[in-house]
């Protein structure tokens, strides 16, 4: 049975899909590697010009250290040490609002392109009672000093500032770099009057800022009531953090978001008095993606990524996945014309279509980096499919076979090129379509005479043994 020429030829056809398998996984780690890269790109942009950016803030603290006396040890050992007890003291906006816009500004490195921003934030803080600012003594007589207190804003990056300008009232505040904060340290500061510790009638404090960051925007909503107001000129923004946005609207020429959050929603001004992280979110490339962190360890916040859709290179290795399928269906489509036909196709030329219908995926990623994605596409589509059709042509001995294998192939791209625009729904038209080729296969098919394909002939029909009548009496003559 093994040396039929059908078991032969499937041998032969299993041994060419393996080998192209194998191409199409080299294809893989081609495009792997360009995401590699262009991941690479990103990072050399953040450490030139500056990173993904957080706004904290803004926020009063003070630094305070707690002493005492105690005695210890026993008898003629007894002596005086002195104790100490450090803390910060920090007061929250009641009300905090932000006012930003981001103007996108594109930077490469070589064929890799990389989105930046260039922010400006207007930030109205509104403080009540400063009686949070007054120290608590925890011994009894012990001495208590505190340094001046500061009003600060915390960024992710202190290389992406350009310019500031911090107003309390009507009096322009003298900025200086950093925080003084144990754990948010990069930013700026501005060292307020003692006299405003305890205020009972509290404070407004305005900061004007310019800030450039790479790819992502988070912010901490730090106020008893925070209001965020957030517009650009990108089309794509993707929304994450805690907190999505109360109202957006997104176009083609840009989106506005706002966001409206009580204390009563989030535990940010907890999250901040407890010292915990400042994260970018769950997804890959945040900060508790790669450093471990948990959700649990991170302060609330919500985040603004300024993402590609059109990706070249995620998009391509979207695309490379569907590899094997166009080899299957490819296959499937030549085995038909060739037992409906009754053609022959040699191996080698199994192999031949494979190949080309493989180098579709490396023409798509190689045009995609000087092209734009859709143009890539169908120029690399349409190489294939002029190929595959006038291939086919001779193969399958004429035109009018070759031109429908070549359409049927175009088809498949078109799917596929649908597949990879869609997100959420490209399991179902992926499964109905694949569904659909079955069923056309089955129903071309539903005629043949497999046993005959595989013995060389049709088995014979059983047939029915014949009817025994009984036989006529005969009559005598008379």
């Amino acid at each position: 049975m093994f040396k039929h020429p059908l078991f032969t030829k499937l041998a032969a056809l299993t041994a060419i899909t393996v080998l192209l398998l194998f191409g199409l996984g080299l294809i893989e780690d081609v495009v792997r590697d360009r995401l590699r890269y262009r991941s690479i790109t990103a990072q050399s942009v953040a450490e030139s010009l500056a990173g993904p950016q957080t706004l904290m803030g803004p926020m009063i603290h003070s630094a305070c250290v707690e002493s005492w006396d105690e005695e210890v040890g026993k008898g003629d050992e007894r002596r005086m040490v002195e104790r100490r007890r450090e803390f910060i003291l920090t007061a929250m906006p009641e009300q905090l609002k932000l006012t930003t816009g981001a103007a996108m500004e594109e930077r490469a490195r070589g064929l890799h392109k990389v989105n930046t921003y260039n922010l400006k934030a207007n930030v109205t803080a509104q403080w009540g009672s400063l009686a949070s600012l007054l120290p608590q003594s925890s011994m009894k007589n012990s001495r208590m000093h505190c340094g001046a207190p500061i009003v600060m804003m915390a960024v992710g990056d202190a290389r992406g500032i350009r310019t500031a300008q911090f107003t309390m009232g009507s009096q322009a505040l003298a900025l200086k770099p950093g925080t003084f904060h144990p754990t948010y340290s990069r930013g700026l500061h501005a060292v307020l009057p003692e006299s405003v510790r305890g205020k009972a009638d509290g404070l407004t404090a305005t900061l004007d800022l310019e800030l450039v960051g790479t790819e992502r925007l988070a912010i901490v909503p730090l106020g008893g009531n925070t209001e965020v107001l957030m517009t650009s000129s990108w089309p794509h923004p993707s929304f994450a953090g805690r907190f999505l946005p109360s109202e957006r609207e997104v176009k083609k020429t840009g989106f506005s978001a706002q966001w409206r959050l009580s204390s009563l929603a989030t535990t940010a001004q907890a999250d901040i008095a407890n010292g915990k992280r400042i994260c970018l979110g769950a997804d890959e490339g945040s900060d508790y993606a790669h450093n471990g962190a948990t959700p649990g360890d991170c302060a609330d916040s919500f985040s603004v990524a300024f993402i590609d859709p059109v990706n070249p290179y995620s998009l391509s290795d979207r695309a490379t996945k569907y590899g094997v399928l166009f080899i299957a269906l490819t296959f499937v489509a030549v085995g038909l014309f060739e037992l409906m036909k009754k053609l022959r196709v040699h191996p080698v030329q199994y192999l031949l279509v494979g190949s080309a219908l493989c180098s579709f995926f490396l023409l798509l990623v190689s045009l995609s980096e000087h092209l734009p994605f859709g143009i890539s596409y169908a120029v690399a589509a349409s190489a294939c499919v002029l190929l595959l059709a006038y291939y086919a042509s001779h193969m399958l001995g004429g035109l009018t076979r070759g031109v429908p294998l070549g359409a049927g192939i175009a088809l498949l791209y078109g799917l596929l090129y649908v597949l990879l625009q869609l997100e959420q729904t490209a399991l179902v038209v992926g499964a109905i379509a694949l569904f659909l080729v079955l069923a056309a296969v089955m129903v071309l098919t539903r005629k043949v005479n497999w046993y005959g394909l595989s013995q060389g002939g049709t088995p014979p029909r059983p047939t029915m043994p014949p009817v025994q009548r009984p036989a006529a009496p005969r009559t005598e003559a008379a």
